[in-house]
């Protein structure tokens, strides 16, 4: 086995290799995460029949605990936005909190919407409300875009089925339904910071107000919002319902909780929320959903080759042993919980992307958790949110959504920087915090 302090080194310039190939040189991250597998596995001196075995073990090991779930998630954001129940939902929330309440409102519905949307996909769905929001109340824009913005990357980080800490449960063997109830709720005081650093340093900046160059198409006839809901209400029920239930029943043999048990599976309960979803789709537009359908699954395409690129990844780090050989190196330091937060932290501020953040330091992490004091199944949970918590520190100008915002929300960079920038450094050790709380005084 090549020495502890040699393996360090080539871990670090894997690292370092992956961040140059898809910051510095904007390729994409599936090649990059490869390469840097291949790297590892050839100069740590594996045999090379090995080599080959991990790279498709990881990828194989991958995409059977994920690749269902990330496919069925991204359908239903598909098909959420389609049929117009993104707007309705967001509709009815502005209803009920006023437009003197606007950037709340914006908050809440970004919050809600963003459970089973990706953010930038959010963003742009919201983006015209957003303008019209800015139009008819006193907020300014950076104000409303940070709103926005931050609580939807609250619960992109935190909350599965959103790709990065999907594959983290994953990699790490955790409880999906475990993972989702308590990333939800330490999503809530990460979006609450986001909005009263919105709120605060939003109405200082000096901004002169562009309006879209589109006009905005009106939908004639949006779905109900109960109707808008339930896909998204259901299978976040079942799936955490589930997780509860059998942590504390005694029994799990009977009828009642096998079907518990079939219907909280996450492949299930995320179908059961696009069979819910198809009750939105008006006649009109039945003819388009098998376009809609194909649609989520190219979308998911890009996603799960990444994912199982990192799963590539964290199985040659197992096969070379240098999870062990760094958690025995590391562990004097004493940093438990807040490893895996500084590394994702590190990954995301430097090559922009949260998913590929909390993908890789799940795949570096997952070995050394014994060695880092944490073994059960909730401190577990804790150590992948920490990846989560990490994975929004800090976003800018090489992260994509970064722009999304300000090019949607016509903000100039140097706006976006001292605002939403600023938040998600905020938000992410906010996160984090608690998250430490909880792994001291819970256990």
């Amino acid at each position: 086995m090549p020495h502890t302090y040699y393996l360090f080194l080539l871990l670090v310039a894997s690292i370092i290799f992956i961040i140059w190939f898809t910051a510095v040189k904007k390729l994409n991250a599936f090649f990059g995460l490869l390469l840097a597998a291949l790297g590892v596995g050839i100069l740590s001196g594996l045999p090379l029949p090995n080599i080959v075995a991990a790279l498709k073990g990881g990828f194989g090991h991958t995409m059977e605990k994920i690749g269902l779930l990330i496919i069925l998630g991204t359908t239903l954001g598909v098909i959420l936005e389609k049929t117009g129940a993104t707007m309705s939902m967001a509709n009815y929330i502005l209803r009920t909190v006023k437009e003197k309440n606007a950037a709340m409102a914006i908050s809440i519905t970004g919050f809600i919407i963003g459970l089973p949307i990706f953010c930038d996909s959010g963003f742009i769905i919201l983006s015209g409300l957003n303008h019209s929001l800015v139009k008819k109340s006193h907020y300014k824009m950076p104000v409303m875009a940070t709103a926005l913005a931050t609580s939807l990357l609250s619960v992109h980080c935190l909350v599965p089925p959103h790709p990065g800490i999907t594959a983290a449960v994953g990699t790490v063997g955790a409880d999906l339904g475990m993972v989702m109830l308590w990333g939800i709720l330490l999503s809530i005081p990460a979006a609450i910071v986001g909005y009263l650093w919105a709120i605060w340093r939003g109405n200082k900046i000096e901004h002169v107000y562009v309006e879209p160059e589109t006009v905005d198409v009106e939908v004639k006839k949006l779905p109900g919002a109960m109707l808008s809901f339930l896909p998204v209400l259901v299978p976040i029920i079942l799936i955490a319902g589930k997780s509860m239930v059998m942590l504390y029943a005694k029994n799990k043999s009977t009828p009642p909780m096998q079907i518990l048990d079939f219907i909280g599976e996450p492949v299930i309960a995320l179908a059961i929320g696009i069979i819910l979803s198809f009750s939105l789709i008006q006649k009109t537009y039945r003819k388009s959903i098998a376009g809609w359908l194909s649609d989520g699954v190219e979308k998911a395409g890009m996603i799960l080759a990444i994912i199982a690129a990192g799963g590539m990844f964290g199985e040659m780090l197992q096969a070379t042993g240098m999870g062990k050989n760094l958690g025995t190196m590391l562990s004097g330091l004493s940093l438990g919980i807040f490893f895996p937060f500084v590394i994702s932290s590190i990954l995301k501020t430097a090559q922009g992307s949260s998913t590929v953040a909390v993908i890789t330091t799940a795949s570096l992490v997952m070995p050394m958790l014994p060695d880092l004091g944490i073994h059960t199944p909730f401190e577990l949970t804790l150590a992948i949110l920490s990846m989560g918590a990490g994975s929004m520190i800090v976003s800018h100008a090489n992260d994509a959504y970064f722009w999304v915002i300000s090019r949607f929300s016509n903000m100039q960079t140097a706006a976006t920087l001292k605002v939403y920038t600023v938040a998600t450094f905020f938000m992410g050790l906010t996160v984090q915090f608690f998250i430490w709380l909880l792994f001291r005084f819970m256990n």
